[in-house]
């Protein structure tokens, strides 16, 4: 006698289910995102629910976990890439998984970025908005104002101080997510001034963009710079989700041909507002991870 699909059972992924992954992306209508995928699945934790008529899964999310900066503080978990096949929406499936990895988390404080479908599900779990971050999406033309920021290549030498001005602008300590953007991107840039690091961003291909995140940046002048130099490096449209609260940003990047796609909603679980200053953090690396 076949399973209830409400006791179907909840089990961790590994790299061995990328593609699975990918295909229920492909089943909802999003992008496969396989790069993105991998850094989520090794960064983070998959769950998932194997579908029972098929090899492939009914429902899947990664939550990444990012490390307290004092004995004191609950860290913090990013939930996304919630997701459920088409074939076994609206049976539970969003919801029970949702539970199950609100659990795992126990006492830490949890973050999302939520679709406009996905945030009823959330409102009714606890989650509160917070703020809104807007997708944009297109071929960057310069505006052709020169910048006295100077932006270069990272190196191996600037890792410890990008980690230390990532820790202090996110709030959180995310080592082991970003000590995999040099191997994830295929450009990573830093901004600095008398030899101080000011801000970095990264330039990271998916599908046939290229995505600009993390993009973290001393105030909006080296954002924007970082933003060009960046530019310059491909050819395919780019697209970033930036805070809105950055409203001079987002101006300019539609003055440069960025035209906006989405909003998400920034959610938070078991905390009122995310933690660090959201002054210097301009676009996170992917909305999947917070």
């Amino acid at each position: 006698m076949p399973m209830p699909l409400s006791e179907l059972p909840i089990r961790r992924l590994t790299w061995d289910d990328l593609s699975a992954c990918a295909d229920l992306s492909e089943d909802r209508g999003w992008p496969r995102e396989d790069h993105k995928w991998g850094l989520l699945l090794t960064a983070g934790t998959g769950y998932g629910v194997d579908a029972p008529d098929t090899k492939g899964l009914a429902a899947a999310c990664v939550l990444t976990s990012y490390g307290p900066r004092r004995t004191e503080d609950p860290g913090l978990a990013a939930i996304g890439m919630v997701l459920v096949a088409e074939r076994y929406a609206r049976l539970g499936f969003g919801r029970r998984l949702m539970k199950h990895v609100i659990a795992e988390t126990g006492d830490t404080p949890i973050t999302l970025h939520a679709t406009p479908n996905g945030r009823p599900l959330y409102e009714e779990l606890g989650f509160a908005v917070t703020g809104r971050a807007e997708m944009v999406r297109g071929h960057f033309t310069h505006s052709g104002l020169a910048s006295t920021v100077a932006t270069r290549p990272a190196t191996a030498e600037d890792l410890p101080a990008v980690l230390r001005l990532d820790a202090d602008v996110f709030g959180q300590d995310r080592t082991s997510m970003i000590t995999r953007l040099p191997a994830f991107a295929d450009l990573l840039l830093v901004a600095e001034e008398d030899g101080v690091l000011t801000g970095y961003a990264a330039l990271w291909p998916n599908m046939d963009t290229h995505v600009i995140g993390p993009l973290i940046a001393r105030d909006t002048h080296t954002a924007k710079a970082l933003i060009t130099s960046l530019a310059t490096g491909t050819d395919r449209p780019l697209r970033t989700d930036i805070d809105v609260r950055h409203e001079e940003l987002l101006a300019w990047v539609k003055e440069c041909g960025l035209e906006p796609i989405a909003f998400n909603t920034v959610m938070t679980y078991g905390i009122p507002d995310l933690p660090g200053d959201w002054t210097r953090r301009f676009a996170p690396l992917t909305v999947a991870a917070g």
